[in-house]
């Protein structure tokens, strides 16, 4: 990607964001920025004037001619802030409530009749491209990623997003859903949770992105390490990284010997991942799985190495 890639996707969003207020009429009788102060007033519970200026990066002296406008024609209402009274905490009248709400119905119904120009079966790619910039130019970035225990389910999410992923991206059938399908049953329905785990990455929105499980091989002192996934929006991120590392220091530290794992070769970012946290290859084999021609692999971790 180069600079002159950002500056056009620029120029084309700005265009399409003018399309939509065609005729002017979206933000009457306020400005843009106007707008956007009024839906901060109405969504965020942050409402002190210096708070609203940081979150929409506003000119001091800009915002405040704006608040006083908004004061006089009856939006609003400013007070000492209860936690500091050198601040001033703003709020909307009824008045203002109205004028907000007007303002978001209108935009609801812009976007909605934009969104009805896409079709429905492009409209989930539409959403992942917009989450993956957000994701990755967005403030959180690796820092808004967290890994959590599973919650009540997470561990269908797992399966559907397998699934549907491992289709998308590789054209594997139904097969491979019906096996990460008996895993998460398994898990399910008979683990130990001192020796076996899930983990789930989840967004600065909370949203699920990437998984990975660790659970006991037949092999004596041994860990298994399954279904390491990350969604294609958060990849780039370290997710697969934190999650793999988060099943090495796990099994080390409940006395496993060995972690082993088996994928296939054309799963190359996996690959790399675990070749960078010290898995060893050991043996691959060709194999006709998930209606593809596969050559699998057999990758093992020695545990007791010093874990670098």
């Amino acid at each position: 990607m180069t600079v002159q890639d950002i500056r056009a996707f620029n120029r084309f969003y700005t265009n399409l964001i003018g399309a939509l207020d065609y005729g002017r009429h979206l933000y009457a009788p306020y400005t843009l920025t106007e707008s956007r102060v009024l839906y901060e007033l109405a969504h965020s519970s942050r409402t002190d004037a210096a708070d609203l200026r940081t979150e929409l990066s506003l000119d001091a002296g800009y915002l405040s001619r704006i608040l006083n406008k908004f004061e006089q024609d009856g939006l609003i209402e400013r007070a000492p802030s209860e936690k500091d009274p050198r601040r001033r905490r703003v709020s909307l009248t009824p008045r203002g409530r109205e004028a907000a709400d007007l303002l978001d119905e209108r935009a609801r119904e812009s976007v909605g009749s934009l969104l009805g120009s896409v079709a429905p079966g492009d409209r989930p790619r539409l959403t992942e491209a917009m989450r993956t910039i957000q994701v990755i130019l967005g403030p959180d970035g690796r820092e808004g990623i967290t890994l959590r225990a599973p919650r009540p389910g997470d561990l269908g999410w797992i399966v559907q997003r397998n699934a549907a992923l491992y289709a998308a991206e590789y054209g594997w059938n139904s097969d491979y859903e019906g096996l990460v399908a008996r895993i998460v049953a398994d898990f399910a329905e008979d683990h130990d949770p001192h020796l076996e785990r899930v983990w789930i990455a989840e967004d600065g929105s909370g949203r699920p992105v990437g998984c990975v499980m660790c659970v006991r091989d037949e092999a004596p002192a041994t860990a298994r390490l399954r279904l390491l996934l990350v969604e294609p929006e958060a990849r780039g991120l370290g997710v697969g990284d934190r999650l793999v590392q988060a099943v090495v220091d796990f099994a080390r530290g409940v006395g496993y010997r060995d972690l082993v794992l088996w994928t296939n070769d054309v799963l190359t970012a996996a690959r790399r991942v675990y070749q960078r946290h010290g898995f060893v290859l050991v043996a691959e084999k060709p194999h006709r799985s998930f209606g593809r021609d596969l050559n699998g692999q057999d990758w093992r971790l020695d545990l007791r190495g010093t874990g670098e």
